[in-house]
This record gives C-alpha cells, sequence and structure tokens, in this order.
C-alpha cells in the first residue's frame, strides 16, 4: 500500500511539474515579446528596492487593515510551505511526520506556529471575500472586473480557504490516531487549534479517521501543487513575478519621462546644440511609440504579468475619478492579455503579431489614452513598482508621431511650443505681459 501511494505521489508531482513548466515556458516567451532593455544598472539599489517592496511588502502599509490581512497570508503562505516540505518528503520516502523524530520538542511548537498561520490565513481569506463579494469595496467592481477577474479573485481565497482547513483536519484526525495507536503514529504533542476540531471526529471508526487523515493529506498536497500550476493563470502570480519586476524597477525619479534619442538628437541638431557622441551603431527606428505589443520593452509586458488587479492605481488616478474611462489596472490587464494572445497564436502555428488586431484600437482605446494626465498617482500607489504611465505615454507616442491622431487642441499646443517654445499662441518676449496690470495695480 505504502509503495503504491509513492507511486502515486510521484506520478502527481511529475504531472504539475509538466503543466508548470510548460506555462513558465509559455510567460517567459511572452515577456519577450517585446523590444530590450537595459535595466542592469545600480544592482545595490534594485535589490534594496525588491527587498523593501516586494519581499518587505513597503507600499502595502498605505491602507493599514487591507495591508495586515495581506502580511497574515504572505507569511502563512512563506511558512506553512516548511510544513508542505515535510508533505513532499513523507510523500516520497512512504514515511509519515518525518520532522518529528529530529525535531523533538521543538515539532509541537512548529505545528502550533503553523496552525495559528493557517487560522490566520483562513480568517484574512474571509474578511477579504466578505469585502469583495457583500462590501464590494469601488475597486473591485471597476469595469474591467469581468466575470474571470472576479470569479479568479474568489476562487483562489476559497482553495486557501479549504486548504486551510485540510491542514487543520487532517492534524486532528492523526492526533485522535496517535490516542488511539501510539504504536504506529508519531506523537506530535498537542495542538491547539485542531484539538478544536477532535471532539467532532471523536466518534468516527478507526479506519474512517485513517481514511479521512489521508484523504487530507492527498487533499492538501494536490491542492498545492494545483493552485502552484493555476496561479500562473490567475492574477496571483504576482506571489512571484513581483520579486523580478521590483528588482528592475524604474530608477529614475517620478514624472521624469523618457525621450527618444535618436529625436533628441535630430531636435538639437536643427537647433544647433551639440549632443553626446551618438553610438558607433546608431538605432534604427522602425516606430515611433508603440502599437502593439512588441513595441513595448519586455519590462513592461512583465509589469501585466506581475499586476495584481488590486485597483490601488484606478483608485488613485484623477482622470477615473472624474468619470474619464482610463483606468491604469485596465491598461496592463489589457497588456498582458494582448502579450498572452499573441504568443499563444505563435506557439499554435498561428498569425501572432500579423492577425489583424492590435492592442491599440482592439484592446485599449484614444480616448482612454488621452484621458491620462501624466501625474504618476498610478505609479505611486502600485505595491508592486508597476508603471502603467509608461506604456500610456509610449502609446500616445505612436499616435501623434505616426498616425498625427491627437486632438486639435493639442495640436495647436504642440505648434505653439515649436514656434514659441510655450503652449500660447505669443512670442516669448510677451511672455510676462500678463504682470504688467498687476504692476500698474499696486502703483
Amino acid at each position: 500500500m505504502i509503495y503504491i501511494q509513492q507511486i502515486a505521489f510521484v506520478l502527481v508531482l511529475v504531472i504539475a511539474a509538466w503543466f508548470l513548466i510548460r506555462r513558465i515556458k509559455h510567460i517567459r516567451a511572452s515577456i519577450r515579446l517585446g523590444k530590450d532593455a537595459d535595466l542592469s544598472d545600480n544592482s545595490s539599489e534594485r535589490w534594496k528596492t525588491m527587498l523593501l517592496v516586494a519581499f518587505g511588502q513597503k507600499k502595502m502599509f498605505k491602507r493599514i487593515i487591507p495591508a495586515f490581512l495581506h502580511l497574515l497570508i504572505y507569511v502563512g503562505f512563506i511558512v506553512i510551505n516548511i510544513e508542505v516540505l515535510e508533505f513532499v518528503l513523507d510523500g516520497l520516502s512512504g514515511n509519515h511526520r518525518l520532522f518529528a523524530p529530529f525535531l523533538g520538542d521543538v515539532y509541537p511548537v512548529l505545528m502550533n506556529l503553523f496552525e495559528f498561520l493557517a487560522v490566520a490565513v483562513l480568517f484574512s481569506c474571509v474578511i477579504f471575500l466578505i469585502r469583495r463579494n457583500i462590501l464590494r469595496v469601488p475597486r473591485f467592481t471597476s469595469r474591467e472586473m469581468t466575470s474571470w477577474p472576479k470569479l479568479d479573485a474568489n476562487l483562489i481565497l476559497v482553495i486557501e480557504i479549504l486548504l486551510m482547513f485540510a491542514i487543520l483536519t487532517m492534524n486532528a484526525a492523526d492526533q485522535l490516531l496517535q490516542v488511539r495507536d501510539p504504536e504506529h503514529y508519531t506523537a506530535t504533542g498537542h495542538l491547539f487549534f485542531s484539538g478544536l476540531l477532535m471532539p467532532f471526529l471523536d466518534g468516527m471508526s478507526d479506519s474512517g479517521l485513517v481514511i479521512m487523515e489521508r484523504t487530507m493529506w492527498w487533499f492538501h498536497i494536490v491542492g498545492i501543487l494545483g493552485f502552484a500550476v493555476y496561479i500562473t493563470y490567475s492574477k496571483h502570480l504576482h506571489i512571484f513575478m513581483a520579486f523580478p519586476n521590483t528588482y528592475y524597477s524604474n530608477l529614475i525619479p517620478k514624472g521624469q519621462m523618457k525621450n527618444m534619442d535618436v529625436v533628441t538628437n535630430e531636435v538639437n541638431m536643427m537647433l544647433g546644440i551639440q549632443s553626446e557622441a551618438p553610438s558607433q551603431n546608431p538605432e534604427e527606428i522602425g516606430r515611433f511609440g508603440a502599437r502593439d505589443v512588441n513595441d513595448l520593452t519586455w519590462k513592461h509586458i512583465m509589469g501585466a504579468f506581475a499586476c495584481t488587479e488590486c485597483g490601488r492605481c484606478t483608485a488613485e488616478c484623477p482622470a477615473n475619478q472624474t468619470g474619464k474611462l482610463l483606468s491604469p489596472r485596465k491598461i496592463m490587464m489589457d497588456t498582458r492579455d494582448r502579450a498572452e494572445e499573441v504568443q499563444k497564436s505563435i506557439s499554435s502555428g498561428g498569425k501572432g503579431l500579423d492577425d489583424g488586431k492590435s492592442l491599440l484600437g482592439d484592446y485599449i482605446t484614444k480616448e482612454e489614452l488621452f484621458a491620462c494626465t501624466s501625474c504618476n498617482a498610478c505609479v505611486e500607489a502600485c505595491p508592486v513598482n508597476i508603471n502603467p504611465l509608461e506604456i500610456i505615454l509610449e502609446m500616445r507616442r505612436y499616435v501623434a508621431m505616426e498616425e498625427s491622431g491627437t486632438p486639435a487642441s493639442w495640436n495647436a499646443m504642440f505648434q505653439n511650443i515649436e514656434t514659441n517654445f510655450a503652449p500660447w499662441k505669443f512670442p516669448t518676449t510677451d511672455r510676462f505681459k500678463w504682470a504688467d496690470k498687476l504692476n500698474q495695480e499696486s502703483e
């Protein structure tokens, strides 16, 4: 019987690993649709940013209550995986409670800690379900939060609740078996939280308890492996993607927009300004700005896959608050969906980027792009340092420079800047004439 369990366990591991590797390759290929970007500078600052923002949850604590609940889930996820390691080794070796003999009196202390975190995770998930479905927090009900994003968020929370309940039920059944058959079951000591469930299982027979314990064990380990595969399709991919995304964060001050070097050099030449020495092989410009995902950088697409869909960016966006169509969260979701679509088409031998669709128009509209005030509120709000503004600016650059599709009022402003070095239609010599009246009144 033990050998059958070991074979079944190895088979489950292999199947999960196959699906996981396949999915990781797909995500990697989707990210690599973007253009190259050199973000290898200042590694010490990048490590510091990753540790503070991704690992330390620094930006989450701008909202204390959800941040604290999220921290419980986050810590629980990390620490409980130590127990999952024991599950895996038990499954491979055919043992039960493999760590218990080696840890001695420390083992029940650790198990009680794991159970406390399991209850904390369970509690936090219940609160998050209430916030989403009963209190209906506005940022969870925006127009881009369609049936799948809503179902995805709820499904993850329910799965986590079931997994934590499985641990507690398994431990409760195991403790009863330890009392009834101490020779065949390793003593774990008293476990407080699972001990509360023991009275509900006490009426079961020994064989029933064995079935219950093994069922919960299999449910938890298969659930964990299934969860690992599922989150690669889910917004919860941020559990892993937050770390590389924060490491490769934009380190320049917010508000400093990146110009195209080739265009800057051309303008400087027209104005007679000496530019820095160009590289030996100047970049050949195929397109100004971004029309589709391949015009963005791999970092932009990585940010899309790192998006938590929490809606903090959209909640802080002044354009969205005034009823405009722009939602920075939707920008990231659309970018990810388009990258997924293109890569899936390429993998299946389809047309890929030549499918007649593009990110601009079929996913993101000009109305959304033109509503952006470039205020960086979305960038500041994001808990994992995603930058929707960079994508918006690249797409607006395409509309302006490739399509000449900006509004007439914008075109007039652009021409005034070109001729008068100011948005207004009067020469620079008259720029301060508005102050003359003030001087007259003061006299």
